[in-house]
């Protein structure tokens, strides 16, 4: 609708003014109503956060076996001389690929354990613009983003991403991190499939530490 107001100049800035109050009022009245009714509505859905639960163990959980296995793996890949640091945040970065909110959680958690800035655990989902990286993370992370979206290129895993990566890590740094690359994708993989809830590790490693 169109409103047209006649007039000198204060007479029109005076009914712009009276207008903009009286639609204020009613947005107001209108938002009343909405909090009114969405009230039920919100208890719904906080109940339904509360009833959020895995569709299983982690299946590496149920075969101890492959628990096992897949700690060695992570502690594995420790061991190429890869700075941790640059492990914590491949981790970060692969797992919020991924959507998996148990170790994306995990990760931030323990990048700031280890006194990471804010900053860098912030700004991790867009490394390529933020200046608190180096280029040898850089390398990493573009790495990292690389294997983990094998299926969304024509050539996985480029060989500019790879060649970029060779200029800062050694044959047994390169071995550590694709190890720690892969082993962070199974786990997302399982995490996410089983419906995996954030914060449960943190209550389980409370209530172990408890007793």
């Amino acid at each position: 609708m169109a409103w047209k107001i006649k007039g000198p100049r204060s007479q029109r800035l005076l009914c712009i003014s009276v207008f903009s109050i009286f639609c204020s009022r009613q947005i107001v009245s209108v938002q009343s109503v909405i909090v009114v009714t969405e009230g039920k509505s919100a208890k719904c859905d906080s109940a339904e956060e509360k009833k959020m639960q895995a569709r299983m163990k982690n299946p590496a959980m149920i075969i101890p076996e492959a628990m096992q296995a897949l700690l060695a793996l992570h502690a594995s890949s420790e061991k190429g001389g890869v700075p941790p640091t640059t492990l914590g945040l491949v981790h970060l970065r692969v797992s919020q690929i991924n959507g998996c909110s148990v170790c994306a959680d995990m990760g931030w958690r323990m990048l700031k354990k280890a006194g990471e800035t804010e900053e860098r655990i912030f700004a991790i989902t867009a490394w390529r613009d933020a200046p608190y990286f180096t280029d040898a993370e850089r390398a990493a992370l573009a790495l990292a983003e690389a294997m983990t979206r094998l299926s969304d290129v024509s050539e996985p895993v480029p060989d500019a991403v790879w060649d970029e990566a060779v200029q800062h890590y050694d044959e047994k740094g390169m071995a550590g991190l694709i190890l720690s690359i892969g082993t962070t994708n199974v786990f997302n993989r399982l995490n996410v499939t089983t419906r995996q809830v954030a914060g449960e590790w943190m209550k389980s490693t409370e209530s172990g530490g408890r007793s």
